[in-house]
């Protein structure tokens, strides 16, 4: 397991542990993941593992550690998939090549960036480390910090690993350091935990030696995997020409140090070309990724003896379904499409109880996994059609029966439409209709153990026959089929019998408050804001979009989660658009795209991508001192700071801060409704008003029931730009 050994050749996680893949495969992993084809022409390449970005080490890493590290990559960082590309000069040599390109690299700094450094307890960082996940991939740690990460220990500059784990696809877009969803404290607490408080070595760059750095990066060929602007690669012979006894292989030119097993699965990857099926491409980034050191699928991965003690949950009497992540076995059949994209690009949770987090990839790792799992685990479909209008009485008091303490008494292990389960607090069920295709559902149901071994849930159709006979007849399909049609009512269905309704009302004290979760007022991945003296609003995080603001009280909260919970504002809120907000549209008269709206006739998500397609991505926050966040994301290529500060009990300000490489203009969508022009830069409807500046803006009919939209014009130099506006609330 990793974590359990130093390992001195090259660690790819998902290789170490029970993984599906034969000789001739596990050498296309190692050819991609050891990025061959950067300075190699190899066959039938698809995909190949991105390097870090080095355009900002100078802000990271420390330079210490830098020239260590580029003398001996493996003996600093044994593991490592970066090879010793000065492995063949004279000890003097190396020492003076290592050393000007850490100065070049070091010379690579982002702007100043003034937020202080929250300082962390190691103690509740080693907690965290053994709590979320890291153990997965990492193994287990010690008082000290993990074994297989002891080299980040002198690495970061004070502050640089904590902002790193907030937002590691920044640096690492191939994904194999996921997004884990840790908050700003968490991330502080697991930097004191790994890497302790080290001042970094003091030392002044030598412009020289950075300049002849420079020149290094591109002479020994680091710009053939760290792309870095102008600089230069040279290529080497195709990788099916390499001579297996010379280069690489055996520590000449770029040192991999590559076990002897290693070495064979490339070898027989190369022999001739490997075929890859669906299936085989499902396994091969199920074993990149790693996923299989969590998830089971089919009779390959899941969790490994040495880590299984540190899988918990808050729901132990629901056993080792609440605390291990659920097997992929038929994953592509069991969740529609749109539901499969919430969870793999926005780390979507239905599971609070479970204290492993699902972590997010990014969309280059995950390219192509959702169309391929949904091909590859195609299931049976299933009728199980809505009732008509003679048969709907019946139909739903049947399924509102069968839920209830009268009925299979559902509701005393699951919560249910954001109401907790008196009993055990298993996930809301009425989000089976939205999560499930009716196939998987339909063969799941007749036997739960089936599909998740030792899941305590009864089988309440063994053989196929009802246990329960007095509701819809004792007949299995019209029993399971009036449980999908009360699932598909979503939030307008009625509660079951013996379930109670018992909402958290949050309060804001001294400081900013932040709540994330589902919410009808901002969508799957909604955000909560409250300041102290009453002033809200809420933000669709999916869509990047001021949704809602109000004052007074501020949410009431159904679930408990990780980002899956339920709040709706405490008050009457004014309801904005949810659609994206900022487009970067050649044209001003462009007809603004609409986000997707499903009903129970069409519930399927016609444009699941649709904020990605448009080009919105969204980043992360940052919570300062008062905790108040600042929140990140982009249009395109351009990244957008977006934060808002209660200006008065009625005035919400709100502060863009733009970084754009290009000069151009960016158009932002700042209101819809009934609009009336009170002054040049001043707009309202009823119940706000909205101040401009000086902006040019232009006001035209939205095209939906005769309202209109306000689009501001927002002109963009290279590098930074600011825009402000302000809300006023006017009930």
């Amino acid at each position: 397991m990793p974590g359990s050994a130093l390992l001195a050749s090259p660690l790819i996680p998902g290789l170490q542990g029970k993984h599906p893949l034969d000789e001739a495969k596990t050498g296309q992993v190692l050819i991609e993941e050891l990025r061959c084809a950067a300075c190699h022409e190899v066959p039938g390449l698809t995909a190949m593992k991105m390097a870090p970005d080095l355009s900002e080490a100078g802000s990271r890493l420390n330079l210490a550690y830098l020239k260590r590290y580029l003398a001996d990559p493996h003996k600093v960082h044994p593991g490592t998939t970066m090879p010793d590309v000065l492995g063949g000069l004279p000890e003097a040599e190396k020492t003076k090549v290592s050393e000007s390109i850490s100065h070049y690299l070091m010379s690579l700094k982002r702007k100043v960036d003034d937020e202080a450094v929250l300082l962390g307890k190691a103690e509740r960082g080693r907690e965290i480390y053994h709590e979320v996940g890291c153990v997965a991939c990492h193994g287990a740690g010690d008082a000290q910090g993990a074994g297989s990460l002891s080299h980040v220990r002198g690495k970061y500059q004070t502050g640089e690993l904590s902002g790193f784990l907030g937002d590691p696809l920044k640096v690492r877009r191939s994904g194999r350091m996921p997004d884990l969803k840790l908050g700003s404290g968490e991330t502080a607490d697991l930097e004191a935990y790994l890497a302790g408080w080290q001042k970094p070595e003091a030392g002044k760059l030598d412009p020289n030696l950075v300049k002849v750095g420079k020149a290094n990066f591109e002479k020994y060929n680091c710009a053939a995997c760290h792309d870095m602007g102008d600089a230069r690669s040279s290529k080497g012979p195709k990788l099916q020409n390499v001579v297996l006894t010379k280069g690489c292989f055996v520590g000449k030119g770029a040192d991999y140090q590559l076990s002897d097993d290693q070495g064979k699965a490339i070898a027989a990857a190369l022999e001739k070309p490997v075929k890859f099926s669906n299936g085989d491409r499902v396994k091969m980034k199920l074993t990149q990724l790693n996923c299989i050191a969590c998830h089971s699928r089919d009779d390959f991965g899941g969790v490994a003896g040495e880590i299984d003690e540190f899988f918990h949950t808050t729901e132990e009497a629901l056993g080792d379904a609440a605390r291990i992540p659920p097997p992929l076995t038929r994953i592509g059949g069991k969740l529609k499409p749109e539901w499969m994209n919430k969870v793999l690009y926005d780390g979507l949770s239905v599971r609070p109880y479970m204290k492993t987090r699902m972590p997010q990839y990014g969309r280059e790792a995950l390219e192509g996994l959702p169309e391929l799992l949904a091909t590859v685990d195609e299931m049976p479909q299933v009728d199980l059609p809505p009732p008509d209008r003679q048969e709907q009485p019946m139909v739903r008091n049947g399924g509102h029966l069968l839920l209830g303490t009268d009925g299979l008494n559902c509701i005393s292990c699951h919560n249910y439409n954001g109401k907790e389960s008196p009993g055990m607090k298993g996930y809301d069920l009425i989000l089976t209709y939205q999560r499930l295709q009716p196939g998987w559902f339909y063969e799941f149901m007749k036997n739960p153990a089936k599909h998740r071994p030792g899941i305590i849930m009864p089988n309440y159709w063994p053989d196929g026959k009802a246990v329960q006979t007095e509701i819809m007849g004792g007949d299995t399909h019209e029993q399971l089929r009036a449980l999908w049609h009360q699932f598909s009512l979503g939030r307008s269905a009625r509660d079951p019998k013996g379930l109670q309704s018992k909402p958290n009302q949050l309060e804001v004290t001294d400081k900013v408050r932040v709540y994330r979760g589902r919410s009808r007022v901002a969508g799957f991945r909604g955000l909560a804001v409250g300041f102290p003296g009453g002033l809200n609003y809420a933000f669709n995080l999916e869509n990047g979009a001021l949704s809602a603001i109000w004052k007074g009280g501020y949410v009431s909260a159904n679930w408990r989660s990780q980002g899956a919970g339920d709040f709706n504002p405490s008050e009457r809120s004014i309801q904005l658009a949810q659609d994206v907000a900022f487009l970067q549209a050649k044209d001003s008269m462009d007809k603004w795209p609409l986000m997707p709206v499903m009903t129970k006739e069409n519930p399927v998500n016609p444009d699941p991508l649709y904020p990605k397609n448009l080009g919105y991505a969204f980043k992360g926050y940052a919570l300062g001192k008062d905790g108040n966040p600042t929140l990140r994301y982009l249009c395109g290529e351009i990244a957008i700071e977006d934060r808002f500060e209660a200006k008065s009990e009625k005035v919400l300000s709100r502060k863009f801060s733009f970084d754009a490489r290009q000069a151009g203009v960016l158009h932002f969508r700042a209101l819809t409704g009934k609009i009336t022009k009170e002054s040049d830069g001043v707009y309202r409807t009823a119940d706000l008003r909205l101040l401009l500046g000086n902006a040019e803006t232009i006001l035209r009919p939205s095209g939906v029931d005769g309202e209109e939209e306000l689009l501001v014009k927002i002109p963009l130099v290279p590098k930074n730009n600011t825009y402000s506006i302000d809300y006023e609330i006017l009930r």
